[in-house]
């Protein structure tokens, strides 16, 4: 079972897609040998560079994925696609939507696409996306494109996997009150104002400019960029491309690249150990120290707090 997990990272490593695949499926539906697929990527981890795309449906995210593919394909660069989708509530599956729009992307051996269901997941991402990060690091992707399903203003969980994350915002979206209160657009390092050949997208521009001014930041701090796009034309991708690269450059040169990757380790490691202690509490089984802690809160014998240091001084007798 161990050569088996071996074997599909090192096939993956060449850049078989089909190794590939099915990795992601193992991280997808916890596979009892995916703690052996962890250990086997340990060691590429953090080479790749991990761009999040968030914004509200409709605004072209993934129009501008496949034109910021197109991009780094002509610099040489090997890319990865994790196109997050919306569950279907019947079947829990992706509806898919990304592979249609980058359908001339599949027979190029340089890119790597897949469609991931939310399963119900809230913040823009699936809970296996951390992990499927490192499968595409593993087999060797310089960049990995993250892009979330449509979000609204408090789905910012991508700014804890990216390196660099692009909030992109299209005019006719929301007024510079709008602007200012909305919560994902506090983590953008850089702003992509896509359809700016629509009537709006110059407020739009000034808009996000007019809320940065705002902001107060110390000496050396990264200001973010705001870039005008038409993806669908293809227009100011290169633009894109460029600010993602200064941010790069700034990540590398302020030390922040570390503390990100460290941050991403820290939220990594913290969603693991709650999903098994999850796992334990449910292990102790109704009727017995979960049940008749809830039964005592229920009936006002105690309260919430004490319940809940008593629920964890019985896992670590038990465990």
């Amino acid at each position: 079972m161990v050569g088996n997990v071996l074997t599909l990272v090192a096939r993956a490593r060449e850049g078989d897609p089909r190794s590939v695949a099915r990795l992601i499926s193992m991280v997808e539906n916890g596979d009892p040998r995916l703690r052996e697929v962890a250990a086997a990527l340990a060691p590429f981890a953090g080479r790749a560079q991990v761009v999040g795309l968030t914004g509200s449906p409709g605004v072209g995210k993934s129009t501008t994925t496949n034109e910021l593919v197109r991009a780094l394909r002509r610099a040489g660069r090997r890319v990865g696609v994790l196109a997050v989708d919306p569950s279907s509530p019947f079947t829990g599956g992706a509806i898919l939507g990304d592979r249609i729009r980058m359908q001339e992307h599949t027979t190029d051996p340089g890119v790597y696409i897949r469609s991931m269901s939310t399963r119900g997941m809230l913040g823009g991402l699936s809970v296996a996306t951390p992990q499927a990060v490192r499968v595409l690091e593993g087999a060797g992707c310089d960049v990995v494109l993250v892009e979330t399903v449509g979000v609204g203003q408090a789905e910012v969980e991508i700014a804890s996997l990216a390196d660099t994350t692009l909030v992109l915002l299209a005019p006719g979206m929301g007024d510079a009150i709008q602007a200012v209160k909305a919560g994902i657009l506090e983590i953008a390092d850089v702003f992509v104002v896509n359809k700016a050949d629509r009537p709006g997208a110059d407020a739009t521009y000034r808009d996000i400019q007019g809320m940065l001014s705002l902001g107060e930041r110390e000496p050396g701090d990264w200001r973010p960029q705001v870039v005008r796009a038409t993806a669908v034309k293809g227009e100011g991708i290169d633009e894109v491309v460029a600010a993602i690269a200064k941010h790069r450059e700034w990540l590398e040169g302020s030390g922040r690249l570390q503390a990100a990757h460290e941050k991403r380790a820290a939220v990594e490691v913290e969603a693991i150990a709650l999903a098994a202690l999850r796992a334990r509490m449910g292990d102790l089984g109704d009727g017995t120290a979960l049940g008749k802690l809830a039964a005592q809160v229920a009936e006002g014998v105690t309260d919430p707090y004490a319940a809940a240091d008593a629920l964890l001084a019985e896992l670590g007798e038990r465990f």
